[in-house]
């Protein structure tokens, strides 16, 4: 099965033995060396000194602990949003008490740093920022570095969702000044569901203190005090920890950099090879996501059978559009463990498949 989906996505086989390996006491020797060895390993690939946190939940559940560990009800929060996950970014301190100023962008379109900054110097009472660096609604990557300048010359905190981004694309926490930031396990560390991770920065430790959200289980204080101690605060999802650390060795032997070169090749590939087919990125290619491409359905084309034909015929699994882009476009992902030739089986599929489906193949000279 060829799994083109943003996640979850295909482990390598070594990490899924590992994840079958039997299981250990989550209080002894053996796990404490366990997750000290991943915890600094992440830190290098998110490019921090402060500490990397490893929750047992999904992103959605690490985007939460950001904002409870940082926020009190009633504080002002300014929400950069350009897709479904953004929206539900600013949905989550909402729901916890949060007075949320949105800053929305048509789908499809990357934020304005410059925007950012004049909707933070109209509103001084604004304390933090919520932003999407990818956004794999739309498959577009925010200007993420651009935009943490302008809320750093503010002095205003910044949560960052780098669930589809972070292990795969650049991004440097320390050196562009982000304070808390999210991936997810299921995502280009190439894991299977079940853990997030989350950074914090000095800033952060100090919006903590102040913070009154209610918090328990994504109390960061308690992960804290737990890492020091070479434990989690509650049990945690060690099969995934197993995989993790296997993956984290593969990753680290192919090296930021290539990892990050690698992305782009197979984002470039993938949007070269669907615009060859006649079909429209749906994104402003300038923010092109490495990740995930997303592509408009051509008129005439049902979503659901253009994938069930994929799939049934070709083994080829796409993703569908999210909440308004609903039968509107399809996703391709392309990050984690994934081949150019992959890639290529994938639009030698469409090219069979969109005729079947009902398109008129227009490809280009």
């Amino acid at each position: 099965m060829n799994l083109r989906i943003p996640g979850p996505t295909p482990c390598p086989p070594e990490v899924l033995e590992a994840v079958a390996q039997p299981m250990i006491n989550h209080r002894g020797r053996q796990f404490a060396a366990l997750i000290q060895r991943v915890s600094e390993r992440l830190k290098h690939f998110y490019q921090t000194k402060s500490d990397v946190f490893i929750l047992t939940t999904s992103g959605t559940g690490g985007l939460e602990a950001a904002v409870v560990n940082t926020l009190s009800p009633g504080d002002r929060v300014l929400s950069v949003s350009i897709g479904a996950f953004g929206d539900r970014f600013a949905a989550i301190a909402e729901s916890f008490g949060a007075d949320v100023v949105a800053l929305n962008y048509e789908w499809g379109k990357a934020a304005d740093p410059d925007e950012v900054a004049k909707a933070l110097s109209s509103d001084p009472s604004i304390k933090a920022v919520l932003v999407t660096h990818n956004e794999t609604s739309t498959g577009v990557t925010n200007p993420l570095a651009e935009i943490a300048r302008v809320v750093r010359e503010r002095e205003k905190l910044l949560l960052v969702d780098a669930i589809s981004s972070l292990g795969s694309i650049p991004l440097y926490t320390d050196e562009w000044g982000l304070d808390v930031v999210v991936s997810g396990s299921q995502k280009g560390w190439m894991v299977p569901p079940g853990l997030a991770f989350v950074s914090m920065s000095e800033r952060g430790w100090q919006a903590y203190e102040s913070a009154t959200m209610p918090r328990y289980y994504f109390d960061l204080a308690r992960h804290r005090d737990s890492l020091s101690k070479g434990q989690t605060p509650w049990t945690p999802a060690l099969s995934m920890f197993f995989g993790l650390d296997v993956a984290l060795e593969r990753l680290a032997e192919e090296g930021l950099e290539s990892i990050f070169a690698r992305h782009a090749r197979l984002g470039r590939l993938t949007r070269e090879g669907v615009r060859a087919l006649g079909l429209t990125l749906f994104a402003d290619e300038r923010f092109a996501s490495d990740t995930v491409t997303a592509v408009r359905l051509p008129e005439g084309v049902e979503d659901k059978v253009l994938r069930n034909l994929l799939e049934d015929d070709h083994g080829v699994v796409l993703a569908g559009g999210q909440g308004k882009l609903a039968g509107r476009i399809f996703r391709i992902g392309h990050l984690g463990l994934v081949s150019e030739e992959e890639i290529r089986q994938t639009l030698s599929a469409l090219e069979v498949a969109l005729p079947r489906a009902g398109y008129t193949l227009r490809t280009r000279a």
